[in-house]
């Protein structure tokens, strides 16, 4: 069991520029991140599907409440009031992180509409909405066609912005330059964009997963360990990019798949968004954190890489225009993934306020105090 005091992740966010997050809204899992030195955390659809299983004692009875004070209620509108209300619990455990930090930390992300992502006007009246719900609500967009145009408009309208389904470098430097016009637009209107702190993620070890589905379907010969190290390769050419223009959205790294996703990255000034599973790994491994966000990725994994048209177009940063965002592979299975675990969150909901009749009822829980949707529990 690691100690709290000794846990590498808290080394690493010790050694000064370098922050992690907690990948969920879980209160238990968040309160182990935050004791360790954690800053932030984020959900998405898949998230909260998970935390609801987690979390069932608390849920189930609370959506139960919520169906009943809102009779007219469908199961989608249940479900976005449990989205809302999970993504509030995990800012209020944040929320003295928020006001230590000066809102520059403490920040709990929430991810706007999946299905949404070919709408701005739609994501960005939801994300107001969310950004209404806490002052250290962080709104999630992701990086398609349509979601440039919202995270500018989110960014000139005072909203704090995640860029997300982000892979490659392209991407992450779309985002940056679409939150740079907004906070732009935002000063020009007499706006203080010194008090967000906008993020710009890079899902590693999605385009990792990505680049083997490629070298199995096209039948390629590539060193089998190389893949693991195409996100690394990605997240540290877009991170010297941002430093060299001096982006105002700070890189946040996702999708977490091995220890070189943390230990690559010590020392950077950016974030990383770990999985509660992968923090306790790495809090038990006994590594030292020690900078290595400027060691470069071996040439000779990078030619081996490169032979991997997927590859050439998530590193080069004019590898994708941002009108073929929408269609690169794991831009498409990610929305695919997220788009699924919203429904299977509404069929959750279903499961507890119109029970299947033929299978045997589950033991009740007990019923959490009433409050209001969206309200801090």
């Amino acid at each position: 069991m690691d100690s709290a005091e000794e846990a590498p992740l808290l080394q690493t966010a010790r050694l000064g520029r370098t922050d992690y997050w907690n990948d969920s809204c879980a209160v238990d899992e968040l309160a182990y991140a935050i004791e360790r030195g954690a800053t932030g955390a984020t959900s998405n659809p898949s998230i909260v599907v998970e935390v609801l299983r987690k979390e069932r004692a608390h849920w189930a009875p609370r959506i139960a409440e919520l169906a009943d004070a809102n009779p007219t209620w469908n199961e989608v509108e249940l479900a976005w009031a449990t989205f809302e209300e999970m993504a509030v619990r995990g800012a209020a455990a944040l929320y003295p992180v928020y006001q230590r930090e000066s809102a520059r930390k403490g920040w709990q992300s929430i991810q706007t509409n999946p299905a949404n992502y070919r709408d701005p006007a739609r994501m960005v009246e939801q994300g107001a909405r969310f950004a209404s719900l806490a002052p250290n609500l962080q709104v999630k967009f992701p990086v398609t066609t349509g979601g440039l145009v919202a995270i500018e408009e989110a960014a000139s309208r005072g909203i704090n912005t995640t860029a997300t389904v982000s892979f490659t470098v392209a991407q992450a430097i779309a985002a940056a330059e679409a939150v740079e016009r907004g906070l732009g637009r935002l000063e020009r209107a007499g706006g203080d964009p010194a008090r967000l702190a906008p993020v710009s993620v890079i899902m590693m070890g999605r385009l990792d997963d990505w680049l083997k589905v490629v070298i199995d379907r096209d039948g390629l010969s590539v060193d089998p360990g190389a893949p693991n190290w195409a996100g690394l390769a990605v997240t540290k050419r877009a991170y010297a990019i941002f430093r060299e223009r001096g982006y105002r959205s700070r890189l946040l790294a996702a999708a977490y798949r091995h220890h070189l996703h943390w230990t690559e990255l010590v020392g950077g000034d950016l974030s990383m968004t770990i999985p509660h599973a992968w923090q306790v790994r790495f809090n038990n491994s006994g590594i030292v954190p020690v900078p290595r966000i400027d060691v470069p990725v071996d040439p000779a994994v990078l030619a081996e890489l490169r032979r991997i048209p997927d590859f050439r177009r998530a590193y080069a940063p004019d590898g994708l225009a941002p009108e073929e965002f929408d269609g690169y592979g794991p831009t498409v299975r990610t929305l695919r993934s997220f788009i699924a675990s919203f429904h299977d969150l509404v069929a959750a909901v279903r499961d507890i306020v119109l029970p299947d009749p033929d299978r045997p009822a589950p033991a009740p829980a007990p019923r959490a105090g009433l409050a209001p949707a969206g309200a801090p529990r």
